[in-house]
């Protein structure tokens, strides 16, 4: 595999990727590097269902959230490297466990990788989970290949885009690449037992101090789809990660006055479908531990 110079992300860096290395926004080469692969229950209950969802958490990021989570992967580079080929075994290997589904957690920067891991296609279906910050050029390309889009719309609003993830044009960027997964996707469709087996599933993290951009979000979904279109998942589970010195309005949890608020806001929308988090989800063991299972 020769070097590439890449554009696959909104950063549109250019940057040089080797196989195993880049110096991109991103930090990662061309194959995958993962982190963990395995069951994972705390999706969404039509994602997680009984069984689990066969989540596999790339590492490396385009976004460098100053308040992810997953830090220890999307920013630290945690992981193992591995080739295409051990790639589409995992996701066989998952498939046969019994998962329902193939859970593709933070994969933007891989797409070239994933999108010739998945041919001959997939026993279950494709989830494509994102933080929303997609080319729509790069979408078009997984057209027939996913089955499930579940983006994150963390920001409606510039600024919080900017002050956050250094990504003013998130806003803009993240709903156009929302319109073109519903494009592929249509209308969502649950199977009999209130799994997901096509559809878009919208996911917003309220953070504290920035209730403007929550509601922000939900007037845009609203305004942009109907019933039965997208699942919107509201959700509460924002919990201070990393060095957050210089964003000292990051380093507490939400409130139960802001809690109440963003999901009065919500249930006075005309978003009908979808879910919203307990107050209690704002917990570290929701957190995975990125130890190289299934990889």
């Amino acid at each position: 595999m020769e070097e590439v110079r890449c554009n696959a992300c909104p950063r549109r860096c250019g940057a040089v990727r080797t196989e195993t290395s880049g110096r991109g926004v991103c930090g990662m080469g061309v194959l995958p590097r993962l982190a963990r692969a395995t069951a994972h229950m705390w999706e969404e209950p039509c994602i997680s269902g009984k069984r689990g969802s066969g989540a596999v958490f790339f590492s490396g990021c385009p976004l460098k959230c100053v308040f992810c989570q997953n830090r220890q992967i999307s920013a630290e580079g945690f992981g193992k490297t591995v080739s295409v080929a051990r790639l589409r075994e995992i996701f066989l290997e998952l498939a046969s466990s019994g998962v329902h589904n193939i859970n593709l957690v933070n994969p933007t920067h891989y797409i070239d990788s994933i999108i010739e891991a998945c041919s001959g296609g997939l026993p279950v279906p494709l989830v494509w989970n994102s933080g929303g910050y997609e080319t729509v050029d790069s979408l078009r390309r997984l057209d027939g290949i996913v089955d499930i889009y579940l983006p994150d719309m963390k920001y409606a609003l510039e600024t919080p885009a900017a002050r956050y993830s250094a990504a003013v044009n998130y806003p803009e960027t993240a709903k156009k690449a929302i319109l073109e997964m519903f494009r592929q996707t249509g209308p969502y469709v649950m199977d009999g037992d209130g799994l997901l087996r096509s559809g878009v599933v919208i996911r917003h993290l309220i953070l504290p101090g920035n209730l403007d951009n929550t509601r922000a979000v939900i007037d845009w979904v609203a305004s942009e789809f109907g019933p039965g279109d997208v699942l919107f998942s509201l959700m509460s589970q924002y919990t201070p990660c990393g060095d957050l010195a210089d964003f000292p309005e990051l380093t507490r949890r939400l409130t139960p006055a802001e809690y109440e608020e963003a999901t009065a806001y919500l249930e006075a929308s005309d978003i009908e479908d979808g879910f919203y988090q307990e107050l209690s989800s704002a917990e570290e063991e929701y957190i995975p531990d990125f130890d190289l299972t299934g990889v």
